[in-house]
């Protein structure tokens, strides 16, 4: 089946839509608050998703049951990235990490009793949630295999115990999806099962606020400890032993909805780079005019079209059972940096006024750097696509 860059009718006109809403609601109250969490948080989100409900286009990538669209990912790359727009756009349509790649895997993982306690309120806004993976040295963070949180069998129940950090949302988050190790020891490529620990659990606590470059996360970047936390049989997400390959399932498409919010934030940057070389004047021209500038501007408009094609193919092998693994990680590592090379061009190409307040380019700059480095860095990525190329050259070989 070849693969089609043309979107189907209405999702261009949702795509169309949320551009507006974004542009029209939500940059204002940007413009106007700052930061995410300095401008209020939880209380903000309520307000813009609110607005997001009334514009029709609150949670485009979740099923109609539970009060979205039902997008497959191609269909999301469109409104996704005119979300990213803006900092505060995935949030207003709650798509925003984790909790968008958290509700992506318990509608594919979760029971039925679970998905109502813990999807349901998710998916429509009324809590978030975390997920609760990465833990300080030696343990899980670009390796996951190194997970040393472990759970333990008691009765009626497992008993958790370790300490996760850069847990993105963990503070005022209702629920945490906690990857523990159920067999096995550090190294083992099998033996994790993922739970489900609601917040008021005495066995989690959020020790502290990690002091991160990028501000835009509500609930931060915390250190989360599990000490002697006890939860039910029920708690289990999915099967035991299982959790690696469900990780698979979220951190595929979750890296992918990444690009695309961040695209739609490059593609913010540039048009606010564009603008101005299109006005300031120097050296007896317009900067728009200049060679150098031109060559930026150019630059930057062959990163974002590269970017979107890439994000398109790893869509299309998600929805069709492609290869995926290769497209995802070829699309976050050129995207990732791409994007961050778009940001760090348009504030060179507007000079003092870039580093400036009076823009919006030195936020987006601290934002969208740390995402060369999470959901998987780019070295680890490289070394991941460099092993599949030569597994592959040894193949062909051997049918040679």
């Amino acid at each position: 089946m070849a693969i089609t860059l043309t979107q189907e009718p209405h999702v261009e006109d949702l795509a169309r839509r949320t551009a507006q809403f974004v542009r029209e609601v939500v940059v204002p109250e940007e413009e106007r608050r700052g930061g995410v969490i300095a401008s209020g948080g939880d209380s903000l989100r309520a307000t813009l998703q609110q607005a997001a409900r009334q514009a029709g286009v609150f949670a485009p990538h979740v099923s109609e049951e539970y009060g979205g669209h039902g997008l497959d990912m191609r269909s999301r790359a469109a409104v996704f990235e005119e979300a990213g727009w803006s900092l505060f756009g995935p949030v207003a349509l709650n798509i925003a990490a984790p909790d968008e790649a958290n509700m992506h895997l318990l509608e594919a993982v979760a029971t039925p009793a679970q998905k109502e306690r813990y999807l349901r309120p998710l998916a429509t806004g009324q809590v978030r949630s975390c997920f609760a993976m990465t833990e300080p040295a030696p343990g899980a963070g670009s390796d996951p295999s190194a997970l040393t949180t472990r759970a333990t069998k008691v009765a009626g129940g497992w008993k958790i115990n370790g300490q996760k950090w850069f847990i993105t949302g963990a503070d005022g988050a209702a629920f945490a999806i906690c990857m523990a190790r159920t067999s096995g020891e550090p190294g083992d490529g099998g033996g994790a099962t993922m739970f489900l620990v609601d917040a008021d659990n005495p066995g989690m606590k959020v020790r502290r606020h990690l002091d991160t470059i990028d501000e835009n996360f509500i609930g931060g970047h915390c250190e989360v400890l599990f000490d002697d936390c006890v939860v039910a049989d029920d708690a289990v997400l999915g099967e035991v032993g299982e959790g690696y390959r469900y990780a698979q399932l979220r951190l595929g498409p979750g890296r992918l909805s990444h690009c695309m919010r961040w695209l739609g934030l490059a593609r913010r940057a540039q048009d606010i780079a564009l603008r101005y070389a299109s006005r300031r004047h120097l050296f007896g021209s317009r900067l728009g005019d200049l060679g150098m500038a031109q060559g930026m501007i150019a630059d930057s408009e062959i990163d974002i079209a590269a970017a979107r094609s890439l994000i398109l193919q790893a869509c299309w092998d998600l929805d069709t059972g492609g290869p995926w693994k290769r497209s995802t990680s070829i699309a976050k590592v050129f995207t990732a940096e791409a994007v961050w090379r778009v940001v760090d061009r348009s504030m060179q190409l507007c000079g003092g006024f870039g580093t400036s307040g009076d823009t919006l380019l030195s936020r987006f700059l601290r934002e969208v750097r740390p995402f060369r480095i999470y959901d998987g860095p780019s070295e680890v990525h490289r070394w991941s696509i460099a092993r599949r190329a030569l597994r592959r050259l040894g193949a062909d070989a051997e049918q040679a």
